[in-house]
């Protein structure tokens, strides 16, 4: 192997190195949340908490490395859309794992990747291959299989995981915009900050005396957690493309499943299990097929045609 063949392979690793760090870090994140919520403290009190202390994060880490030119943007009006979808999208995660168990809400929400490509094809007008289209119908089929409307199981509750699918599918589809154009600490940083400056709005609405101060040793640990987590996101797609790291994303959902079960001591049933290997094996799927298609639109004619 040549030492830039080298050199490339070892990027592609530390790539999926970071993104499973950065999964490992939104696992403990969404862990905190439920233990918060638990604990009584109001959903939007737990948000801005969490929002303050990350915008506080990105802003140390983001003006030593650019300067005040990470405040220029061409798009400031998607950005700050871009930072609301992203504040709905936490306050539905704070108000679903009041009520449900981290692993079964992690493997909802990620049936995100497959909501954008649903929405690429009806919004955006993008072509969907049938392949594709039978990945999303199987990753919607796990999410009713954990779901089961109708069964013992459900509850309104399991609603709201979806509601944060359609901020983070939203959200998705401008973050792809934006990136052509924008310096991802400047997405970074103006998501953060409209997040936090909005739910200080609504805190005196929900501002409560928290009955220890561990819960807010926990909602600063929290924030850290998620600016850290979303660094090491940049960092990671900084080395290796989108569709060679997306597979290992779904590696979240084993870590939220170990962290509802040694924290809250919760085991998902059998139906549960098996809804969220669905959901990973058609979300691994899609990120094959756009490795895949991506490699044959790069490659030379005459390659193909041999």
């Amino acid at each position: 192997m040549s030492a830039s063949g080298a050199g490339v392979q070892r990027r592609i690793f530390a790539g999926i190195a970071l993104v499973m760090c950065a999964c490992l870090f939104f696992a403990g994140n969404d862990t905190g949340s439920k233990v918060v919520v638990l604990a009584g403290v109001p959903v939007m009190l737990g948000v801005w908490a969490r929002y303050v202390v990350q915008a506080l994060a990105t802003t140390a880490v983001a003006l030593p490395m650019r300067g005040w030119r990470v405040l220029r943007t061409r798009h400031p009006a998607f950005q700050c859309l871009r930072g609301v979808l992203l504040l709905a999208g936490s306050v539905f995660v704070f108000a679903s794992l009041r009520y449900l168990p981290v692993g079964e809400f992690t493997a909802i929400i990620m049936i995100a990747p497959l909501v954008v490509t649903l929405l690429g094809a009806t919004v955006l007008k993008e072509r969907v291959s049938p392949l594709r289209w039978l990945l999303v119908a199987g990753g919607f089929a796990g999410t009713l299989v954990i779901i089961r409307p109708g069964g013992e199981a459900f509850s309104w509750a399991m609603l709201l995981p979806l509601c944060q699918v359609a901020c983070n599918a939203g959200f998705q589809i401008l973050t792809s915009k934006l990136a052509r154009t924008e310096d991802p600490l400047t997405m970074q940083l103006y998501t953060s900050w409209v997040g936090a400056l909005l739910a200080t709005v609504a805190l005196p609405l929900v501002w409560t005396a928290l009955p220890s101060p561990w819960l807010w040793a926990l909602l600063a640990a929290m924030g850290v957690l998620a600016a850290v987590g979303h660094f090491l996101l940049i960092l990671a797609f900084q080395r290796a493309p989108a569709s060679t790291l997306t597979p290992y994303v779904y590696v979240q959902i084993g870590f939220a499943m170990l962290a509802g079960w040694l924290v809250f001591g919760h085991v998902p049933d059998g139906w549960s299990v098996l809804g969220m290997a669905l959901i990973a094996a058609c979300g691994v799927a899609g990120a094959w097929l756009t490795l895949r298609e991506t490699r044959a639109a790069r490659a030379p004619t005459g390659a193909l045609e041999a």
